[in-house]
């Protein structure tokens, strides 16, 4: 997933801390805030070097009431939370602040050039997210409890309201756009290129995942007559082939989660039916795997 990852130190309990104690600031005087807080080239150049970061701990909206604040600071802290913590414990604590820096910096330095002021969390609201959904793809979530959409589809909604508002909203919207480029750029020169499955030489070069499907379930329909016939022979070949096809750095299930005759047809569509089947197959086997491997006429080599 990622080129090198690191330990996970759970930075993302200090980032939450930071926003909750900037919001109380922020709530007994949101004009004084801002005149401490906000970045804006004239400031900065004058030595007050702080506001390069302190900006994205911000959760004011033009206008903005008590309740209002609270409810957009809430939000604001389930999704730093959510996308953040994943991404540290995959990315490591290391490289995530180097994301958060690289993302605030270049939002700054553009905001900066074009001389615009910057308060608010642009990097929970674009950053994260875009990094998160290319990460985590897959990822389903329930808006208002009910309908479900993917991650990914957020990001380019988010992406496409992004560029429209750089694009006819003005230059206020700029700066939040280059420090998404900029954290997104950062991600892919960190992400690990994608493993390269070997196949046979007579095998398909491309398959839809319905025929996945179809040739994982008629390869369950082995494995179950294999066991059902207690032939050793038969599971030790359908062992090697499913080791053969084992796609790698795919995340299986418990063993007690494989279940691919059940209707919802999810274990015969995952990358991994090729590792659990083959764990299923030696948790299943009658005999020791030497004894298999004596009855099919291979013998095992002496230890060293």
């Amino acid at each position: 997933m990622f080129r090198r990852r690191g330990e996970n130190l759970h930075t993302i309990y200090i980032f939450l801390f930071l926003n909750v104690a900037f919001f109380f600031l922020e709530y007994q005087d949101q004009a004084k805030f801002a005149r401490l807080f906000t970045f804006d080239r004239a400031s900065f150049l004058s030595g007050q070097f702080w506001r390069v970061l302190t900006y994205q701990f911000s959760q004011a909206l033009p206008g903005s009431t008590v309740v209002p604040l609270a409810i957009v600071f809430f939000f604001s802290l389930v999704l730093m939370y959510m996308f953040g913590a994943p991404l540290e414990e995959e990315w490591g604590s290391v490289n995530f602040i180097a994301f958060f820096l690289v993302s605030s910096i270049a939002t700054a330095v553009v905001g900066g050039w074009l001389g615009v002021g910057l308060l608010g969390s642009y990097f929970v609201r674009s950053s994260l997210l875009f990094v998160y959904a290319s990460v985590f793809r897959d990822q389903t979530f329930f808006l208002f409890a009910v309908i479900p959409i993917r991650v990914r589809w957020l990001a380019y909604i988010a992406a496409g309201m992004l560029l429209y508002g750089a694009v006819v909203g003005g230059a206020a919207n700029v700066p939040a756009l280059a420090g998404a480029i900029a954290g997104y750029v950062f991600y892919l020169l960190h992400r690990a290129p994608e493993p390269v499955v070997e196949t046979r030489p007579d095998a398909p070069k491309t398959t839809t995942s319905d025929m996945t499907a179809v040739r994982n379930a008629a390869r369950f329909v082995a494995v179950k007559r294999a066991i059902a016939n207690h032939s050793d022979a038969d599971i030790e070949r359908l062992i090697a082939q499913n080791e053969r096809e084992i796609v790698g750095g795919v995340n299986v299930c418990p063993p007690a989660d494989y279940k691919p005759e059940h209707n919802d047809g999810y274990c015969i569509r995952c990358e991994g039916f090729a590792e659990c089947s083959a764990r299923y197959l030696r948790l299943n086997r009658t005999k020791a795997p030497e004894a298999a491997d004596h009855s099919l006429g291979v013998l095992e080599p002496p230890p060293p």
